[in-house]
């Protein structure tokens, strides 16, 4: 019954030494998105074509704000001395500047932010490349982009935004 108990004994030792090699050998690493559209080459790039791309559109609107701001504070110290039908006239005129300034704002920024999403959609493609190609080359056994908190030692963020420019 000795030996029995000696023989099950030993096999467990070895099943669980077997089992914390094995649990050793699993490999995870973790990538900070955020870092990679602030830090990474081709995030900044995106980034600049995207302020020419809509810098025009922009002053404009900031022009036409300044514009109406400044016809309206007119109308504000004007007001009094108008005769009624002038006053709304006038009053319908700034409402009618008003409401085409905000109908172009709200076009503004729904086209900024459908380009702003296709541009780091683009982004996000070529990291996910990036962590497969290093994936498999450094036989990582899982990837995350998103946690709770990661200990520096699994984030492998400066890897990707290396590899991200090196292949610019």
């Amino acid at each position: 019954m000795k030996k029995f108990s000696s023989k099950v004994l030993l096999g467990l030792v070895i099943a669980v030494a077997g089992f914390s090699a094995s649990a050793q050998e699993f490999k995870v690493g973790v990538v900070n998105l955020d870092r990679i559209f602030r830090e990474a080459n081709s995030a900044k790039a995106a980034q600049t074509k995207l302020e020419q791309e809509f810098s025009k559109r922009e002053k404009e609107l900031t022009d036409m704000a300044a514009q109406l701001k400044t016809q309206s504070d007119k109308f504000e110290r004007e007001a009094p001395t108008l005769a009624e039908s002038q006053r709304t006239s006038r009053q319908r005129q700034l409402v009618d500047q008003d409401r085409t300034f905000q109908t172009k704002r709200r076009e503004f920024q729904e086209d900024l932010s459908a380009r702003k999403n296709e541009e780091l959609q683009l982004v996000i493609e070529r990291a996910n490349k990036v962590v497969k190609t290093l994936a498999e080359t450094e036989k990582y056994d899982l990837i995350l982009q998103e946690s709770v908190y990661v200990n520096p030692k699994h984030d492998i963020t400066d890897k990707v935004i290396k590899a991200l420019n090196a292949s610019r």
